[in-house]
This record gives C-alpha cells, structure tokens and sequence, in this order.
C-alpha cells in the first residue's frame, strides 16, 4: 500500500482540485530519495478549500496550529498568517499516525490553473495522482532554495532531459 494512499483516494472521492508538489513529488517523477511529509497546493477558492478541510479531518488529521481546520479557507486569515507568522504552509498531522504529515501552501507560489494545466496524473491501482509538473516543480524548489531543493533540482533536470531525449 502506498504510504499516503488514504489521503489520495479521500481527496479524488471528493473531487478536491490539488496537486503534490514537494518531495514526493520528485520522488514520483523517478529521483531516488527520502521524504516524510506530504506537500500539496490546493486549490484555494471556497468550495475546493471546504471539501478539503472536511475530508482531511475525516481522515483523522489535525492542523498542527491551534487554530480549527476550516479557517484555511478564510483568505483573511491566510494572509494574516503569511504577514504575521511568515507562513508558507498550513500543517496537518494525523491523530494516531503521528509520522503522517500534509503541509498545504496557505498561497499559490504558482497560479493553481497553471499548474493543473501542466499536472501529470500517475494511476495507482484504482485511484489517481495528480502530480506537479517537472518544469513547476523545478520552479518551486528554485524559489525554496534549501540544500535538498538544489540536489532535487539537479537531479530533476538530469529525468527532463533524459524524457526529452525519448
């Protein structure tokens, strides 16, 4: 079973618009590397937001931040936490699963439309994975700039060039 199976078969039974980004992400584009946590970027207008809070909950994750769940979907409140707490990702954290994590991006580092025009959808068993792009996913780790985003890079550029190759 794939380690975060239940959020991905929860999220497309409830029609939630997102896409992985993060490690996992390269992880599924072919690098070979460890990951922990899973990071998404949700679609943030108020009904997708809605559904997402709901099902997450329903799946038994918490917001590691004392705040209740369903206040990622007030635009107000996110960007009083990205003036007031430098917040760049809302965090979850599963309830009895306590290594299971989900960071969602509080803002669309890139535009959300954009980046599901370009997703590639990876079929596992019966459910669906949308995932970011490589050159999206390149930009967001560009714009981290952390020493493990720099070897992802280099490392996502070597698979984009080998797939062009094809």
């Amino acid at each position: 079973m794939l380690y975060f199976e239940d959020i991905f078969r929860g999220l497309e039974k409830a029609q939630i618009d997102y896409v992985v980004v993060g490690g996992l992400a390269t992880v599924l584009h072919g690098v070979v590397r460890l990951t922990a946590d899973l990071d998404l970027i949700v679609a943030l207008n108020n009904e997708n937001i809605s559904k997402f809070s709901k099902t997450i909950t329903t799946l038994g994750y918490k917001p590691k931040a004392p705040v209740p769940a369903e206040q990622l979907g007030n635009p107000q409140k996110r960007q009083e936490w990205i003036t007031e707490k430098n917040m760049i990702v809302f965090s979850f954290y599963h309830q009895t699963e306590h290594d299971k994590s989900i960071d969602v991006f509080v803002t669309e580092p890139i535009s959300f439309q954009e980046l599901n025009k370009e997703k590639k959808i990876i079929k596992v068993d019966n459910f669906k994975i949308p995932i970011c792009s490589i050159k999206h996913l390149i930009q967001l780790k560009e714009k981290a700039g952390r020493p493990q985003d720099l070897a992802d890079i280099k490392a996502l550029k070597k698979i984009r060039l080998h797939d062009e190759k094809k």
